[in-house]
């Protein structure tokens, strides 16, 4: 069976009671994280110049808009809240297939449980848990042996598209055929490149909003019965020949589906900013407690890591040693050590306009110096990092990172996930009440047990 079709009949045939209680777990938490990263994402740029545009076009009023007041139709809505959700660059990680699942999962989710009414919380948790294992396999496949931040694409946009129609697809009820439908419908659409990144454009922030909008529209295209491409995997013109020259691992793209789960290395970030910095960041606040947390003592920053984060987060490396913007800021190793290394600690504030202009920091920032270190290359998941700093007595500080905080090997508890949460929320300047969130979390935390999501919806709204 060709896969797209496999991915069709397992979405429609998989019940909640089929989850593994650590899927069940995990989608969890990456639903309160994601609320939570979502409210902060408001009143930043590139999103809120997109709610006021979609606010002015307006349309029925079937799915809330996170922290804004604002309801609109099922596919705005999923655009929006995406959009809020990545802006920071704070959501959910698979760091093998290098993308961000929860975006375009529980975004599209939630506009469709509002949208229809009385999904109930298992629906919901199934929806985006199959979603969630569908497009880390759909990463993991892609271009066996080469890191996908070599390849161009920018992967959360690219399959987001499908995943994000699949995940519609499963809430609206489709059958086997027109779910495959769906996923042929946002096939037509797929597209997401890393430009954005080298160029600091806030492109970057929108590309899961619009694979989310994409797939809710072709889910509710195929549920009134518009086809799409069948065989859109692997067919002759198929993505993975379209899009990567039949370069794919079939194993890792359909094998053990239903006992497999990708979902269990998903990984929840502690810092706002690129993964691939976490490791740098991590050796940095060690060395900052090995300092007295005393930086002015630092003359000399080298950093090594493998080719591919070094390609992404150091060059071009005057944009990343003086960011010209916050995206920049996002996406720039340099950054995120220096700020870990001054400061012993690291928020939002510190990726912002204001940030991006401390000269203090931008000083300790052009004292780093980065290299490659093939011995440190990782052609799938995160390299490993060594900062070493040399102080003005000539002694030198070493430390290596290997499995950053908020890893599958290191993961996140529920109460760090719940202050995260917190945090989230009064940076956004009681856009949600305290009360509201409180509510939320319990709300989150026995989410089976929910009857209606619209109730956690509505303390958002």
């Amino acid at each position: 069976m060709e896969a797209t079709a496999e991915f069709a009949r397992h979405l429609v045939r998989t019940r909640y009671d089929d989850l593994p209680p650590e899927v069940v777990e995990i989608t969890k938490q990456q639903v309160l994280d994601l609320l939570g990263v979502a409210v902060s994402g408001i009143g930043q740029p590139g999103a809120k110049e997109l709610v006021a545009l979609l606010a002015e076009s307006g349309g029925r009023p079937e799915s809330t808009v996170i922290g804004c007041g604002l309801r609109l139709p099922a596919a705005d809505a999923a655009q929006l809240n995406a959009t809020l959700a990545h802006t920071r660059d704070y959501d959910d990680v698979h760091e093998s297939a290098v993308m961000h699942p929860g975006v375009v999962t529980i975004m599209p989710a939630l506009a469709i449980a509002e949208r229809i009414g009385g999904c109930s919380g298992r629906e919901l948790i199934a929806a985006v848990a199959l979603g969630t294992d569908l497009i880390c396999r759909l990463g993991l496949a892609t271009r066996p042996g080469v890191s996908p931040l070599q390849t161009g694409w920018h992967f959360t946009s690219l399959y987001g598209y499908p995943t994000a129609a699949l995940t519609a697809a499963r809430l609206l009820g489709l059958d086997e055929a027109r779910t495959l439908n769906a996923f042929g419908i946002a096939y037509h659409q797929c597209s997401g490149n890393g430009q954005a990144v080298t160029d600091g454009a806030l492109t970057k922030r929108l590309g899961p909003g619009m694979a989310s909008r994409g797939g809710v529209m072709a889910a509710l295209m195929a549920q009134r019965g518009i086809t799409g491409a069948r065989e859109s995997l692997e067919g002759r013109q198929g993505l993975f020949q379209v899009y990567h020259h039949g370069e794919f691992d079939r194993d890792e793209l359909v094998g053990g589906l239903g006992t497999r789960w990708e979902n269990l290395r998903v990984s929840l970030k502690p810092y706002p900013c690129c993964r691939g910095i976490h490791p740098t960041i991590d050796a940095a606040l060690a060395l900052h407690r090995r300092l007295g947390g005393d930086a002015s003592r630092v003359r000399g920053i080298a950093l090594a890591t493998g080719a591919a984060n070094h390609r992404l987060l150091c060059t071009p490396h005057e944009a990343k040693v003086r960011p010209r913007n916050p995206v920049d800021a996002q996406f720039s190793i340099p950054w995120g050590l220096v700020i870990a290394l001054r400061k012993g600690r690291v928020t939002m504030a510190d990726f912002g306009p204001d940030a991006v202009a401390d000269e203090a920091t931008l000083a300790l920032a052009a004292c780093v110096r980065t290299q490659v270190d093939e011995a440190l290359n990782s052609p799938r998941g995160i390299e490993a990092v060594r900062v070493t700093v040399t102080l003005d007595d000539g002694t030198e500080l070493s430390e290596i990172v290997r499995d950053p905080t908020g890893s599958p090997g290191q993961p996140l508890s529920w109460s760090q996930i719940v202050e995260k949460f917190d945090d989230c929320l009064d940076g956004a300047g009681g856009a949600v009440p305290a009360s509201r969130a409180r509510h939320a979390v319990e709300l989150v935390r026995d989410l089976e047990r929910l009857t209606d999501v619209r109730e956690l919806i509505a303390l958002f709204a």
